[in-house]
């Protein structure tokens, strides 16, 4: 109950828009709180329906979920349409995604195939993020950014395809990405 409640206040914290109970219209929170649910019994390894109920949401919210990510409390997905979260994403506390985001796989790693994101991590609209990296908190990534196998160092902004660093403790800089170590599978 505590994580629903910090997921609608997430809701009143991000969107200016958001008055009274209109957080009962909001795809991304019924899209997170299903998750939860489906999280849930996936981790209880029940079989087959956390996946029915995922694809389900997916098709009433347009917000794709693995039953098998992890998301942290005050999650907040802004005009959901089109956001895919792969199976070993993990995503910190107080993190926002805009529509149209992928934290997805590159389709080369076994085990830990999908993105790592820190707390109060922020991704623009149509991002991309694919493989097993790590962001770290407090991270701003642009729209439209695309990484791959790019770990992202704690209070950044990213933009660019490819991305790179352009604010870095509040300093302006100009840094490329570094490629992440190939992890064990």
């Amino acid at each position: 109950m505590r994580t629903l409640i910090e997921d609608i206040k997430a809701i009143y914290r991000n969107d200016p828009a958001a008055r009274n109970i209109e957080f009962l219209f909001y795809a991304g929170l019924w899209a997170i709180t299903l998750h939860r649910i489906t999280h849930f019994l996936w981790k209880a390894h029940i079989p087959l329906i956390p996946r029915i109920l995922s694809q389900l949401t997916r098709f009433f919210t347009g917000v794709e979920i693995h039953p098998g990510a992890t998301i942290g409390r005050g999650f907040f997905i802004d005009h959901g349409m089109g956001v895919v979260i792969g199976e070993t994403t993990e995503i910190g506390n107080n993190c926002v995604l805009f529509h149209n985001v992928t934290l997805g796989g590159t389709g080369k790693h076994k085990k830990k195939r999908h993105p790592t994101l820190g707390s109060g991590v922020f991704v623009g609209t149509g991002a991309t993020l694919l493989g097993p990296l790590n962001v770290g908190n407090n991270v701003r990534i642009g729209a439209n950014t695309f990484i791959i196998m790019h770990d992202v160092p704690d209070n950044c902004t990213v933009v660019g395809s490819p991305g790179k660093i352009v604010i870095m403790d509040g300093k302006r800089v100009d840094i490329p990405l570094l490629p992440t170590k190939e992890p064990n599978d």
